[in-house]
């Protein structure tokens, strides 16, 4: 039994995340962007977007992690949880690889805001795919509001737990191309359903004849959405 709860106190320990990060175009560092990549990715995957975002947000930082895990079907690129269906993982490895990395995803949120010197209410998050995920089972769970929250082309993984587990809300705008074979369209709003019944403020945003990826028209309403809610 002392040797299981050890097993257990150890797995529940957060590892270190890997970054990259890009600093305030203006020098002022007064916010932060974070990203989080999709499976197989990387951070660098989606740090690339604050070359469009950074000159209309002069004052932000953009960080990007990687995910804690190497991937199981991409060497080269990381992973948030296995996915059985993808990596032939099982049901019990995908569940308790989430479980850990929210952990880790959690631990690094509260090292980002310790290291820029911010308040939570200056941070946003952007994700995208398994990435969008994390950030939905993770930033609801934390004891303090983010700034906001964009979603693309993911999913609200266990919706039926959210409304009793739910500590703060925030803005969310949830992004999704209607041509994704990767992640099912409906899933945006089913997603949005359940986070508007939970007391978030929720906005959707439709790509046309996009597919599993992010588009100019998302982008811009992206941007818009972090110029309202960042400031």
């Amino acid at each position: 039994m002392g040797e299981t709860a050890d097993k257990d106190k150890t797995a529940a320990a957060p590892r270190a995340l890997r970054f990259k990060r890009r600093a305030a175009a203006s020098g002022r560092g007064e916010s932060v962007v974070v990203f989080l990549h999709g499976y197989g990715a990387d951070g660098a995957d989606l740090l690339g977007l604050a070359e469009p975002l950074a000159p209309q947000l002069p004052d932000t930082v953009f960080i990007a992690p990687d995910a804690p895990e190497r991937s199981a079907v991409n060497p080269a690129g990381h992973q948030w949880f296995p996915i059985p269906w993808i990596d032939g993982s099982s049901a019990a490895q995908a569940m308790s690889g989430m479980a850990q990395a929210a952990i880790d995803l959690d631990a690094f949120l509260d090292q980002v805001t310790e290291r820029e010197g911010i308040t939570p209410d200056r941070l946003a998050v952007i994700g995208f795919s398994q990435g969008t995920m994390m950030a939905l089972h993770v930033l609801p769970r934390r004891p303090a509001p983010v700034a906001g929250l964009v979603g693309f082309s993911g999913r609200l993984l266990a919706p039926e737990h959210l409304g009793a587990e739910v500590k703060s809300r925030f803005p969310v705008l949830l992004v999704h191309g209607d041509r994704d074979d990767v992640v099912p369209p409906q899933s945006m709003p089913e997603a949005a359903r359940v986070l508007h019944d939970a007391g978030f403020p929720v906005s959707t945003h439709t790509s046309p004849g996009t597919g599993h990826g992010i588009a100019p028209d998302g982008l811009g309403a992206a941007l818009a959405f972090l110029r309202e809610h960042l400031g």
